[in-house]
C-alpha cells in the first residue's frame, strides 16, 4: 500500500497488487468483480484494502467506469453507476477509484468542511476535464495525489493522441513517441486551481510484481486502486 497523507481529517492508500487472496492473472489483491476472478476473492480484496483506512467494506461505494467526466456524489454501497469520480464529505464512507494504467487520483478539500474524491483518468477523460470537475465538485482549496500510473517510459501513443496533449499542456509532454500522463495531470491539476500535487512517479507497466498493467498483459489480468474516505 502507498499512503498519502495530506493535512485534515483523511484516509488515502494507493494500492497495489500484492497482498490479496486472487490467483492466477488476478494475484493477489484485484479489485475488479468485472475482470472474470473469482467474486468472493474479489470481496475480500476489498476487505483488505478497506481495512487500511479503517472502513467498512459494505459501505464501499464505487462506479462503473466508462473514461467519462462523470463525477458524482458517493452513496454508501453504491455500484454500478456510469462514471469515473466520486465524492463524499460523509465522514466514513470509503470510495474508491480503479485502474490498471490509467491514473488513479485522490482530491481533497484543505479546509472545513472536509471533502475527498478519487477520479479514474484515462487520456481521454483527462482530456475531456475529468480533474476539473472533480476539483469544482470539491470546491475552495484542494491538494491532489496522482498515484501509480504507465509512465513516460512506456506509454507509446499516435499522433491522434499526441497532438491533443501536445496542445493542451505543451510540447515537451510528448517525448519521442511516448505520452507523458503524470506531467499532463499535474497540469490539468493546476490549472484548474490545485497548487498542491504529489506525484507517486511508479509506472504500471515497468514493475509486473507491484502492479497490474493492461499494456502490458491485456486481459485476463487485475486492476489496483485509489480508496479513500473522510476520517
Amino acid at each position: 500500500m502507498i499512503r498519502w497523507s495530506p493535512p485534515g481529517p483523511y484516509e488515502v492508500v494507493f494500492s497495489s497488487r500484492e497482498g490479496g487472496v486472487s490467483e492466477g492473472p488476478y494475484a493477489s489483491l484485484n479489485l475488479g468483480r468485472l475482470t472474470g476472478d473469482d467474486v468472493e476473492r474479489v470481496d475480500e480484496n476489498r476487505r483488505r484494502l478497506c481495512a487500511e483506512i479503517g472502513a467498512d467494506a459494505e459501505q464501499l461505494a464505487l462506479n462503473r467506469q466508462v473514461h467519462s467526466t462523470d463525477v458524482h456524489r458517493a452513496e454508501p454501497g453504491a455500484r454500478g453507476r456510469p462514471g469515473d469520480g466520486l465524492w463524499t464529505d460523509e465522514p466514513g464512507l470509503p470510495i474508491l477509484a480503479m485502474s490498471a494504467d490509467c491514473l488513479p487520483i485522490a482530491l481533497v478539500r484543505d479546509g472545513a468542511p472536509p471533502a475527498i474524491a478519487v477520479l479514474h483518468a484515462g487520456w481521454r477523460g483527462l482530456l475531456d476535464g475529468i480533474l476539473r470537475t472533480g476539483v469544482d465538485m470539491l470546491g475552495g482549496r484542494v491538494r491532489a495525489a496522482i498515484g501509480p500510473a504507465i509512465g513516460p517510459c512506456c506509454y507509446e501513443v499516435g499522433p491522434e493522441v499526441a497532438a491533443p496533449f501536445r496542445e493542451r499542456y505543451g510540447d515537451d509532454v510528448v517525448l519521442g513517441r511516448n505520452l507523458d500522463l503524470w506531467t499532463s495531470a499535474e497540469r490539468a491539476l493546476r490549472a484548474a486551481g490545485v497548487a498542491d500535487v504529489h506525484r507517486v512517479e511508479l509506472c504500471t507497466h515497468c514493475d509486473p510484481d507491484r502492479f497490474f498493467s493492461h499494456r502490458r498483459t491485456g486481459k485476463p489480468r487485475g486492476v489496483q486502486g485509489v480508496v479513500a474516505r473522510v476520517a
